[in-house]
């Protein structure tokens, strides 16, 4: 990416620091994005987060400095095992920090959730001068609501808020991903110029149309639907699976690849197997590069995001759909409220969420009229015009650019 704050030699030795609970650089391709925006605008950046297995202790990707820590993943152990997990990384990261704080002397240091507290690993550098980013991924509140079946007004529940009002305190600036995150976060007391909006939208140097991208085909062989991502029940891939049982006989060719882990992973296999489906859907636990996506997403037909909807699905704007945008892929999605927002029916095709028929009507809509593909196709185009990476770095890097004391200088801002 073209540095788009234009070649700024003061930065060079301008070291910021990103904290992240996964991996890097697979794992969480938000991250990867704006270390790379900082990158390409001469900072030097570290970044602290997990190690799996093979992965080295440290490295350089693209320029970013990359510090694993040896912590062990306990997805789908329950809550015990995942809080001694987060508690362990908090201790490895916050000794790591003042480390390396200690050598480079950071201006910045960006803390990624979940979870909420993790900001404090930045409490020595801020103690010290560094200014501390909080970016809110997700809100831990409508989370763990959603997944543990609590109302809001539950205690466990408001014992997350509470976590989450006393590290956005503590943070200088606070990140959210869309405007209706940042509402409720207004309504529990962030003050608005805490907040700042960065969109989880692809980077179009990895994510772009290309003529075999524009072009309507469904192949003979094999009618491809494709959902990638986590694997969750709050995210309806098991809807999916149903719908090509019920239309395997209308449509012999119907395919279903999922891409993805999680820890529901194993449920959709055991229905694939009760279904009889093992020639109709297929998986992919593997993990890949962000490099490799655009290609595993272009050889779909459809691509779902088949979404059931609660208190935290409603509010999120899925990633994957913005890569399907980039891409110009015809989408099947839920219509939650955080969907729609961004997205009109001309964009993409809408169900109910959770609505097991309205996916089956869907699919064969689509799947008997190519032109609707066609017309999807161009319509999904038009977001990515108003909501892209190259307009919403800018917006990062100024960001992080004025935490530094960096003096912008007319050209920069016209550039703006």
């Amino acid at each position: 990416m073209n540095n788009p704050l234009g070649p700024d030699n003061s930065a060079d030795q301008i070291h910021i620091c990103m904290v992240v609970h996964a991996r890097y650089p697979i794992g969480e391709t938000r991250v990867e994005r704006e270390a790379l925006a900082l990158v390409d605008c001469g900072y030097m950046v570290d970044t602290i987060c997990l190690q799996e297995k093979n992965d080295p202790i440290q490295e350089t990707v693209d320029g970013v400095n990359v510090y694993r820590l040896p912590v062990k993943r306990h997805q789908g152990s329950g809550f015990i095992n995942q809080l001694f997990e987060y508690l362990v990384f908090f201790i490895l990261a916050f000794n790591k920090i003042i480390n390396l704080h200690h050598q480079q002397h950071y201006k910045v240091v960006h803390i990624h959730n979940i979870p909420d507290l993790l900001v404090f690993v930045g409490l020595i550098p801020k103690l010290t001068g560094a200014q501390v980013i909080l970016d809110l991924h997700d809100l831990m509140p409508e989370f763990y609501a959603a997944r543990f079946n609590r109302s809001l007004d539950s205690w466990p529940v408001r014992l997350i808020i509470l976590a989450e009002r006393l590290s956005c305190r503590f943070a200088d600036q606070v990140i959210t991903v869309t405007n209706g995150w940042r509402d409720v976060l207004i309504k529990r007391g962030v003050p608005t110029n805490k907040l700042n909006v960065v969109m989880n939208v692809p980077d179009e140097r990895i994510f772009h149309s290309s003529s075999e991208s524009r072009q309507t085909r469904i192949s003979e062989n094999r009618f491809q639907l494709l959902y990638h991502g986590n694997l969750t029940r709050r995210y309806g891939i098991d809807l999916a699976i149903q719908a090509v049982s019920i239309l395997r006989e209308q449509i012999p060719n119907i395919h279903l690849y999922i891409h993805g882990g999680g820890d529901y992973r194993r449920a959709l296999i055991e229905m694939t197997n009760e279904l009889g489906l093992n020639n109709f859907v297929g998986f992919n636990p593997h993990p890949i590069l962000t490099s490799e996506l655009p290609d595993l997403i272009r050889g779909a037909d459809i691509c779902l995001v088949p979404y059931r909807s609660d208190v935290f699905t409603d509010g999120i704007l899925p990633t994957k759909l913005m890569e399907y945008a980039a891409l110009e892929m015809p989408v099947i999605a839920a219509r939650t409220t955080a969907i729609q927002a961004y997205f009109t029916d001309a964009m993409v095709e809408f169900f109910e969420p959770g609505d097991l028929d309205g996916l089956v009507g869907c699919i064969q809509k689509l799947y008997r009229n190519p032109s609707c593909l066609s017309d999807l196709k161009r319509g999904i185009h038009s977001f990515m015009q108003v909501y892209n990476w190259v307009k919403i770095s800018r917006e990062y890097v100024a960001l992080v650019n004025r935490l530094c004391g960096k003096v912008e200088t007319k050209r920069n801002l016209a550039v703006l």
